[in-house]
């Protein structure tokens, strides 16, 4: 199988660890492993005594049941730990697809969700969001799009870039559009628990369908990207099994002390997620601000979810030239909406950390310098 260049990571590879600014980022503020380690009595004793030998393929058994507590009636046999999500994104599409089968992905999207199964052969039908109707989703296309060939329908909510949460009805027609096609329904949901009203949050795929595959990660709600720690959960006894066995090429198992980590961090899950539920509220307030000042710059579609938006240059311009003079003047890392081949006039913004009002005051700076 041969794969192009991963075009958004690559942009950030060039240069996330080389300027002062990331107002691109999308993930949540991250913690010190003292600062985590001060969330529990015990932790630090845990840590010192913890035995650096190989950890058990499927997970931790207490990382697996504090997983657990994030769904409604999954068990943590139902949960099989990866080295983040993007493993755990390679692994479900090379079991699940062949050559030939016929998927649907939401579009926009990160390019590992449509890229691996592209690669492996498959017929993709790309979903698109509506940018006039606050980047929805339309039902009745997803509908017509289904084939006899339709093996899986791959969707991301709170999605990446747009920041865009189907309703509750919304969801669920697509769950029983899945079952009455027997296919499956690859969840990504790395960016659940980051409504800004608790009410809208979906539930979790893998709880309402018994061939969806949910999604999550230490990443982003959680702000603790650097453990690299993600997970599929799935009722669908079969898939698991192939899962586990695939995953004995790929990882074996995951890194002991950051497997206790993120048990660590589950234990203290609200804490940490009220945490940065205030950080994306008051970075979300600054925003909204700074694109009302410049409307007739950007056009700003304020996200329902999730620590990224997708804003749009105005009047249409080359984004990839705007974010490359950004970052070279001003040290400010925006991304292109050609990192995700989707046009030339949106970038994303990351407003998840605490020091996006630094980033947004020097892109200001910029703003106005550059019309000066």
């Amino acid at each position: 199988m041969q794969l192009p260049d991963f075009k958004l990571e690559r942009y950030f590879a060039r240069y996330e660890f080389e300027v002062p600014y990331l107002l691109s980022s999308s993930d949540c503020e991250s913690f010190s492993v003292r600062e985590l380690l001060q969330l529990h009595e015990s932790a630090n004793k845990q840590l010192q005594d913890l035995w650096l030998g190989y950890t058990e393929s499927n997970g931790h058994p207490a990382l697996r049941e504090a997983i657990s507590t994030l769904y409604t009636n999954t068990l943590p046999d139902q949960i099989l730990v990866h080295a983040g999500a993007e493993e755990a994104i390679f692994n479900f599409m090379h079991i699940a697809l062949q050559p030939g089968d016929h998927a649907i992905v939401h579009w926009p999207g990160y390019q590992s969700l449509h890229q691996i199964a592209a690669a492996l052969g498959c017929d993709l039908t790309f979903w698109p969001a509506q940018e006039a109707n606050g980047w929805a989703l339309n039902l009745d296309f997803l509908e017509s799009a289904i084939r006899k060939s339709t093996r899986a329908i791959i969707i991301n909510c709170p999605h990446n870039p747009t920041g865009y949460l189907m309703s509750q009805a919304e969801f669920r027609h697509v769950i029983a559009l899945a079952r009455a096609h027997d296919i499956y329904l690859f969840s990504d949901e790395v960016y659940r628990f980051l409504e800004y009203d608790s009410s809208d949050r979906l539930p979790a795929a893998c709880d309402l369908y018994e061939k969806a595959v949910s999604l999550g990660v230490m990443s982003k709600a959680f702000g603790l990207a650097g453990l690299r720690i993600g997970w599929i959960a799935t009722h669908d006894t079969a898939l698991m099994d192939r899962l586990r066995a695939f995953k004995d090429y790929t990882t074996i198992c995951n890194s002991a002390p950051s497997e206790l980590l993120a048990t660590i961090a589950l234990g203290n899950k609200e804490a940490i997620l009220s945490r940065n539920a205030a950080i994306i509220r008051q970075n979300l307030s600054h925003l909204t601000a700074f694109f009302e000042k410049y409307h007739e710059q950007f056009d700003w579609q304020k996200p329902k979810a999730g620590c990224i938006a997708f804003p749009t240059l105005l009047p249409p311009q080359d984004s990839e030239k705007f974010c490359h003079d950004v970052v070279t003047r001003s040290g400010v890392l925006l991304l292109p909406s050609t990192m995700y081949d989707c046009g030339n006039r949106h970038f994303r913004i990351g407003f998840g950390r605490k020091n996006m009002p630094a980033a947004l005051r020097a892109f200001e700076q910029f703003l106005n310098n550059k019309t000066t």
